[in-house]
């Protein structure tokens, strides 16, 4: 089963070892990267990004990380939660797990651990047609806002059970496939 756990000691060095194909390392920053900006702004008494190490079972297969912006802060003028890192591991891919992670990342926002908000933005390449696909299946709409050369798409965060029927029906696919392994 997927799970979201928290960077500790004990998956760190998986999290920086995983790795993109070849293809999609120009779509993402390196997780090390991330793990060093969430550091930078923990030091400077800003709040901290919400990291998360991907896991399937005892696996880390990916990635995720996520901060919230109040309205003054943000360039769209309301409360909001931004991903700003989402991947899975190039051996783990096409297999249904971005899905289940994306839905559980989605679900830990819905919760507001860092303060309420009024939807969830996520940037991403416009070449990258998987990142599209993954994002719109959940409901996310572009922007039209291209920046960085990256298409801004938002989610409202009324309509909460959308999100928990998408994962059960991806939770219930990758059961079935873990069973007939």
């Amino acid at each position: 089963m997927i799970s979201l756990e928290k960077i500790t000691w004990d998956n760190w060095e998986a999290c920086i070892n995983l790795r993109v194909r070849d293809d999609q390392k120009p779509f993402i920053a390196s997780n090390v990267y991330s793990l060093a900006q969430s550091y930078v702004a923990l030091l400077n008494d800003r709040q901290p990004p919400m990291t998360y190490a991907i896991c399937l079972g005892k696996t880390v297969i990916g990635f995720a990380m996520a901060y919230r912006e109040t309205a003054r802060e943000s360039r769209f003028s309301e409360d909001s939660y931004v991903i700003c890192r989402f991947m899975i591991d190039k051996d783990y891919q096409g297999r249904g797990y971005g899905k289940m992670a994306l839905a559980r990342l989605l679900d830990k926002i819905r919760a507001f651990p860092l303060g309420s908000a009024d939807a969830v933005y996520v940037a991403y390449n416009r070449s990258n047609e998987a990142a599209r696909a993954l994002y719109a299946g959940f409901g996310f709409i572009e922007t039209g806002i291209v920046s960085y050369g990256e298409m801004i798409a938002r989610l409202p965060l009324a309509g909460r059970n959308f999100v928990k029927a998408r994962f059960k029906r991806y939770a219930n696919k990758a059961n079935t496939r873990e069973h007939q392994a």
